[in-house]
């Protein structure tokens, strides 16, 4: 254990090298891959989360960190496939249509990552078809969905409409600066998420992880 423990304080850090170098330690020593994940990478890119959540830390430190988490899962993602460890849901992410804007997206997309869901990132200038497609393709739990200007906001109701139209199961939650709680009641999203930590906790709330 005291592996995993410097596994999550090097990510913390957003210390790449370590953070690799301890998950090829800790697979040689025959730790398993779930183990890894859950008391190594979730752990510390919770503890992100919570010093994010609470000003201790910012977007770029959150960013390093995140930077580590995808190197670490470079390498331990086959690990968790050939194991047969199932991710606790699968979240489609993606900012709307007209919006290019993507730190946001990139950064609520490694909190769910971190939050152990299998993550679908279909970018920047989505339509609402795309959203529909993908979160159907994927039987996805959760469909996110990142707006920074006001002239995009609305398309976000016109995903969680195909969404609906669609039947699909997915859950709809919807972020960004300009986004409010009252503007996802208006335009009827599942939920509203107002910081990246925040939304992999909704995420998992949403598809009852």
């Amino acid at each position: 254990m005291a592996n995993l423990q410097a596994l999550a304080d090097a990510l913390i850090k957003g210390d790449r090298n370590t953070v690799v170098e301890l998950i090829h330690k800790a697979i040689d020593e025959d730790l398993k891959p779930k183990e890894i994940l859950e008391n190594g990478l979730i752990a510390g890119m919770d503890v992100v989360g919570k010093r994010f959540k609470a000003n201790e830390i910012y977007v770029p430190e959150v960013l390093i960190a995140a930077r580590a988490m995808h190197a670490a899962m470079d390498v331990l993602e086959p690990k968790l496939i050939e194991a047969g460890v199932e991710p606790v849901g699968t979240a489609v992410i993606g900012t709307v249509k007209g919006d290019l804007h993507d730190i946001g997206k990139n950064l609520v997309a490694m909190m769910f990552t971190g939050a152990g869901l299998k993550v679908v990132d279909i970018g920047t200038d989505v339509s609402p078809e795309k959203f529909v497609e993908t979160c159907k393709a994927e039987q996805a739990g959760v469909c996110a969905m990142s707006a920074l200007l006001t002239t995009t906001m609305s398309q976000m109701g016109s995903i969680i409409k195909a969404v609906k139209d669609a039947g699909l199961a997915a859950k709809t939650m919807i972020g960004g600066a300009p986004v409010t709680q009252a503007f996802a009641d208006e335009v009827g999203a599942d939920g509203y998420a107002a910081d990246a930590a925040s939304a992999a906790d909704l995420a998992k709330e949403l598809i009852g992880a």
